[in-house]
């Protein structure tokens, strides 16, 4: 019993200090990725583990939906071809599994969003280092000071943590958090009417 309320205090904690030290980077990062949606961009998105993991469920709140009924805004996890992955590590590098894709996909205007809680991922920086090459906005969400990608990045949101758990918890808020800002930003303009007779709903399935 004494565990789990010691960790469940550590989450609070450590969700306190993003409270404090984060709010104005939270802001900044989404008013970075509604500029390039609302301009014609998108959001690539990776990590690894945890994080690649994160990665998919921010795609999927952007491509579907966070809270409201809209289009869709275009959102690609750079962790889901595992073609892509599979084959380039194999015949190349793990290290460039992502680097590869923003190549192939990103754009001056993009946003590439990589996360790491300790922001040393060798993939990641990579990633965002060709993501700089092509023009694209790089923001990382990271933790246990940041490591190299504090500095790379040009925006950095680093959660006030060495405890990789406490840190992935607190990146799933920050994330949701974008979400939320993102989607009552543009949801107007992407405002899409949902056919409510049953009929017409079977043809959305």
């Amino acid at each position: 019993m004494e565990k789990i309320i010691n960790q469940i205090k550590d989450s609070i904690a450590v969700k306190e200090k993003v409270l404090r030290d984060l709010v104005g980077l939270i802001n900044q990062a989404a008013q970075v990725c509604i500029a390039s949606l609302k301009n014609g961009g998108k959001i690539l998105i990776c990590g690894n583990g945890g994080s690649a993991a994160d990665a998919q469920h921010i795609s999927g709140e952007l491509v579907g939906r966070f809270k409201k009924e809209r289009k869709g805004f275009p959102a690609i996890a750079l962790t889901t071809d595992t073609s892509i992955i599979t084959a380039w590590a194999n015949d190349y590098d793990f290290a460039t599994i992502f680097s590869r894709q923003v190549e192939a996909q990103g754009k001056k205007g993009d946003v590439l969003l990589g996360l790491s809680t300790s922001g040393n991922s060798e993939n990641v920086i990579k990633a965002v280092e060709q993501g700089k090459k092509q023009g694209l906005k790089t923001i990382g969400l990271l933790g246990k000071g940041g490591g190299k990608l504090k500095d790379l990045c040009d925006l950095s949101m680093v959660v006030p943590s060495k405890d990789t758990p406490r840190i992935q918890e607190a990146h799933m808020l920050v994330y949701h958090i974008l979400c939320d800002l993102i989607e009552e930003a543009l949801s107007s303009e992407a405002a899409v009417k949902f056919p409510v007779n049953l009929e017409e709903k079977r043809k959305y399935k």
